[in-house]
């Protein structure tokens, strides 16, 4: 006799009326729960889809490729749904928009050395067991194609007994890799990697946080202008992901005469922006600042865009010095920005853009921006970390 699956948790683990949590399973599955926290599914439902990758069920890069589109979909669109109703907020829903597959633009991986060389890939659920993924769905091509440089940078920079980790990045200029390794970087060394460099036409290879060589610049283009970020530097998951996040953005933006990114990054949504308005980018990280401030000083047609170097949680922006702008658009980390949009509140700022990739945190601040006057206009949903449990939104304010 089997047990009936009653809903999915927002980790993408489906429950049983005992509280029991299984892997793979859709609601209103009867399933047979097994040892190893998996289940043999009895009756599926009509939402269970073939994996299109064959890596599935050994690699823990994925938790969701056994449910249809449709599916993931309104399952996501739950869980911000949840969140904002969970504090009494609307939920203006507008658009959801998925990325498609293999469209990752960057990866963290694991490589280990093996007797026969290196394998690289991602580690199985929970697990420590690393599993090969030549033929991943998840990641562009052009990362996959990369996997023979990065299984000799694992020959070089591990030792037997131990990891390391690749960020790998596709850049206009091809790959950009970084690799985290406890072997020191020696004089021999450097000549070592440069010529694995050369051999394997990458961008640029980093060495921990130092920069080994650099083939070609490493370029994302933001809006209509080419950055190179600092290696291993923050960057949305996909270029569609991008696209939608920042479509979003400057449709509250137009009539915008004044905007102020905070949390800007290297200026993904900042050189958009600036097509149409004067910028202020503030960001802790002085090297993406850096990053930003070249691409637009090589840019042509842009506004004038400025800078600032400041720890938004310790130091937010002051009402006072919020108030020269129209527009203020905020791309937190997980944790939301609570301190900012508490002086935002207490500003005369007209018109908040809020991307997030936490519905929780995002409700809170919604929570707190509807509270001191702000209309939510409405949200879109961006899945663009595709069959994980990983929700993005923006969402748009006006003050009433």
């Amino acid at each position: 006799m089997g047990q009936i699956i009653e809903r999915l948790n927002q980790a993408g683990l489906g429950q049983l009326v005992d509280g029991t949590h299984l892997e793979r399973v859709l609601p209103g599955e009867e399933v047979e729960p097994l040892p190893d926290g998996t289940a043999r599914i009895i009756t599926p439902v009509a939402d269970r889809v073939k994996p299109p990758c064959r890596h599935f069920k050994s690699c823990g890069g994925c938790a969701m490729q056994h449910a249809s589109e449709d599916f993931v979909a309104a399952w996501k669109t739950k869980i911000v749904e949840r969140a904002m109703t969970a504090r009494d907020l609307p939920f203006p829903f507008r658009t959801m928009r998925t990325s498609p597959a293999q469209s990752r633009r960057r990866a963290r991986l694991s490589g280990r050395r093996t007797k026969k060389g290196a394998m690289v890939g991602f580690h199985a659920k929970a697990s420590d067991a690393l599993i090969d993924i030549p033929d991943c769905q998840l990641l562009l091509p052009a990362i996959c194609a990369g996997f023979p440089a990065l299984e000799a940078l694992t020959v070089v920079a591990a030792s037997r007994k131990s990891e390391v980790n690749l960020t790998v990045t596709d850049s206009l200029g091809g790959l950009d890799v970084m690799v985290e390794t406890d072997r020191e970087l020696t004089g021999q060394l450097r000549i070592e990697l440069a010529a694995l460099a050369e051999a394997h036409d990458l961008a640029r290879l980093a060495w921990n946080d130092e920069v080994v060589v650099t083939r070609k610049s490493p370029d994302q283009e933001f809006g209509n202008t080419r950055v190179a970020p600092p290696a291993g530097a923050f960057l949305q998951a996909t270029r569609e992901g991008e696209k939608s996040l920042v479509s979003a953005v400057l449709e509250t933006a137009s009539g915008a005469k004044r905007c102020v990114d905070l949390f800007s990054g290297a200026g993904t949504i900042t050189l958009a922006l600036a097509q149409m308005a004067e910028v202020h980018a503030v960001e802790s990280s002085s090297d993406m600042l850096e990053a930003l401030d070249r691409g637009w000083r090589h840019a042509k047609g842009l506004k004038t865009v400025t800078t600032e170097t400041r720890d938004l949680y310790r130091r937010p922006l002051e009402p006072d010095e919020l108030n020269r702008f129209d527009l203020a658009v905020l791309d937190p980390p997980r944790a939301g920005a609570d301190a900012q949009i508490a002086t935002l509140c207490a500003s005369k700022v007209r018109d908040v853009a809020m991307v997030s990739c936490n519905p929780v945190t995002f409700s809170r601040d919604a929570a707190a921006l509807i509270a001191a006057g702000f209309t939510l206009n409405w949200i879109d949903i961006v899945d663009q970390f595709r069959w994980s449990p990983h929700v993005e939104l923006v969402g748009s304010f006006t003050r009433s």
